[in-house]
């Protein structure tokens, strides 16, 4: 699987977020609080959700218990107008590597495979910046043909 390369401008976000680590996953729980306040959220640029992970200090792959924060989120125009309980972000530009993956959400060999296989073979090393899926039209919680797409910020060796 090749990724595609985005280089994007900054972004606004608006959502929900907790502390958590792979170890102590609370994304269900967090998606749980963010679903039904959704529409509440002014300015879309877009409908597509944005599941995003914000490490503080550089990604530790195969760390489990490294801790980051977790978005549940919708790209805005303006940060007027912020639903109360939830919280604005700004989403740095940069490049980032795109892959296209259909299948159930709760698998990670894809991330496996990122991480493991792809990266080290690459001539990009991971940038301290978030990582986030776009959860668009095909995507279907639960689903195997679900489609989202996974970006996962790089910078040349």
């Amino acid at each position: 699987m090749k990724p595609r390369f985005e280089i994007i401008v900054e972004k606004k976000m608006v959502g929900k977020r907790m502390t958590m680590s792979l170890a102590n996953n609370k994304t269900a729980i967090l998606w749980q609080s963010f679903m039904p306040k959704r529409k509440e959220i002014n300015n879309r640029v877009t409908n597509d959700l944005v599941s995003m992970q914000v490490y503080h200090e550089p990604l530790r792959i195969g760390d489990l218990n490294q801790e980051f924060e977790k978005w549940a989120a919708i790209e805005v125009s303006s940060f007027d107008n912020i639903p109360e309980g939830m919280d604005a972000f700004i989403l740095k530009g940069g490049l980032y590597a795109v892959f296209e993956y259909k299948g159930l959400s709760t698998d990670n060999s894809i991330f496996v495979y990122i991480f493991g296989t792809w990266l080290p073979n690459s001539d990009y090393l991971l940038d301290n910046r978030p990582h986030f899926e776009i959860l668009g039209d095909k995507y279907k919680n639960g689903d195997s043909n679900s489609e989202e797409e996974i970006w996962i910020p790089i910078k040349l060796k």
